[in-house]
């Protein structure tokens, strides 16, 4: 995504969102967190707990699906709207079926009266009229004029009165107007449409080929927003984010408590190596980086439980982050993989070029799918152990070199098997250099393009990881420049919950009163 460094450069950053994309920890100074940030227009504004009524409520949902929709669009390049049937066999697919037909039905037995009934079709015409208006560009007044001129529904029922309605021409008109305002894509349909003869079925397929050209003049405006949308984004959605915060004084209630856990996790870690270490520093909860902090809360996002809502602050990207995450898991399980193969028979193939790229085309295919609840990893992981003892045994019978016997093949099968286990000392060590690497590479500067080292074992997998790492650094990075704000306010709060600024005010208070 190159939104993440067309905003480094975001001046009304506070001092969070700026610093946050740093290694070093100098600019969260105390100072920084106490000072009164209520003049930067970009801090976000406090508001006193209220009663939300409903149309409140509203429209705080409204600018969440503006807000999200947005930066959809500016972050997917291959966002678009795209028409989709329901399933015929579905409930919902079959009601629309009979309600279509029914109505479809009915326009038909009143045509063919005699003298014919025009006034569901002359309704027909009026919608068909009203969106061909909605596609035309300011200033188009000629095709408008003639638009609203051709289909009057007043003069159309004069004309039914009289038995006078030249309703194939009406059609004629129509399909003639849509071929000149539909995209080059739709030519075939406006074909299809000339060639029909009934009526009734013309109308129909006359709105189904409007309904594609509203979905071609969406994307189009879609694409032509994009640019704009990038260029404005982070301002965009930390507006309209402040517009949610003071219609719903909640909506940071489970980002403070995202930023909480990471706190007491930070704590805990202090805590443990102060234990360990009997000269350090017990005031550990003074001393904490608030880098640190949301950098571990951004980590945890990668092993999150989506059934659990993730902070508000980052839905607009839980697709992507839930895609990472599957992606990661694909990824461990082909390290483990190798380095349990490498571990027990690289004597064997340490003379084999590409042997571990080998490995990794093994197990991809037999991997895919790992998100969808009916994928049985035991089941994949016993066929990768098949498949690898197939390969070896192989490519050692090629070198003329013996095969594996039976109890090493059972014991590679084994281990490649317990991966899925709980606590598996190779998939933990594994995870903790998955760890440390995404740890490392959001600890760089957000301008940086090298990444970091890859850790030992994870070579195999590292063009893989380092792709993974910029989509989930420019993720998180961007986020940090959008909320910084809104993360300073709550770091400062939960850090800071009293400053000695703050004591001296509320002494002198006492004392007066």
């Amino acid at each position: 995504m190159p939104l993440n460094d067309e905003h480094n450069s975001d001046s009304e950053s506070s001092h969070l969102s700026e610093s946050t994309a740093a290694s070093s920890d100098s600019e969260y100074s105390r100072q920084s967190f106490n000072s009164d940030s209520s003049s930067k227009p970009s801090s976000p504004a406090s508001s006193p707990p209220k009663m939300i009524t409903f149309d409140e409520l509203m429209a705080a949902a409204r600018n969440l699906t503006n807000l999200t929709l947005a930066h959809e669009i500016a972050v997917n390049a291959n966002f678009c709207i795209k028409h989709e049937d329901l399933p015929q066999n579905s409930f919902a697919g079959t009601v629309k079926q009979i309600v279509h037909k029914a109505f479809w039905d009915h326009l038909e037995s009143e045509l063919n009266e005699d003298p014919p009934e025009y006034e569901h079709a002359i309704k027909l015409f009026e919608e068909i009229k009203e969106i061909l208006l909605s596609f035309l560009t300011p200033g188009a007044n000629r095709i408008q004029n003639q638009i609203c001129e051709v289909l009057d529904t007043d003069l159309i029922r004069q004309q039914a009165e009289h038995n006078a309605v030249d309703i194939h021409g009406l059609a004629n008109y129509i399909i003639n107007t849509m071929g000149k305002l539909c995209a080059p894509i739709r030519d075939n349909d406006i074909k299809q449409l000339k060639a029909t003869d009934n009526i009734v079925e013309l109308l129909r397929q006359i709105f189904r080929v409007l309904d594609l050209m509203k979905m071609d003049m969406a994307n189009y405006t879609i694409q032509n927003l994009r640019p704009y949308l990038q260029r404005n984004l982070v301002d965009y959605e930390r507006t309209k984010f402040q517009e949610i915060l003071e219609e719903t004084p909640s909506a940071l209630d489970l980002t403070t408590e995202w930023i909480k856990e990471s706190i007491e996790d930070e704590l805990s870690s202090a805590s443990d190596e102060s234990s360990s270490s009997p000269g350090a520093d017990s005031s550990s909860k003074r001393t904490i980086s608030p880098t640190v902090v949301l950098n571990n809360g951004y980590l945890k996002l990668l092993q999150w439980n989506y059934h659990k809502t993730i902070p508000e602050t980052l839905i607009t990207d839980e697709a992507r982050l839930q895609e990472l995450r599957e992606k990661l898991k694909q990824l461990r399980i082909i390290a483990c993989v190798c380095l349990i193969t490498n571990n027990m028979v690289g004597a064997a193939i340490v003379d084999v070029p590409d042997f571990a790229e080998q490995l990794k085309r093994i197990s991809l295919p037999l991997l895919e799918g790992m998100n969808k609840k009916t994928f049985d990893l035991k089941e994949a992981l016993n066929a990768i152990g098949v498949q690898i003892c197939s390969k070896v045994n192989r490519s050692l019978t090629e070198r003329g070199l013996p095969t594996l016997d039976k109890e090493m093949q059972s014991n590679l099968m084994g281990q490649i098997a317990h991966i899925v286990e709980e606590n598996n000392p190779v998939c933990s060590l594994i995870d903790k250099r998955i760890q440390f690497f995404l740890r490392s590479l959001l600890a760089l500067p957000s301008f940086q393009k090298s990444m970091p080292t890859m850790p030992g074992g994870l070579s195999v997998i590292q063009t893989e990881m380092e792709l993974v790492g910029s989509q989930y650094a420019s993720i998180v990075n961007f986020n940090k420049q959008v909320y910084g704000p809104f993360y300073a306010n709550i770091l400062r709060k939960l850090l800071f919950p009293e400053t000695p600024m703050e004591k001296a005010e509320t002494g002198t208070a006492t004392a007066t009163s």
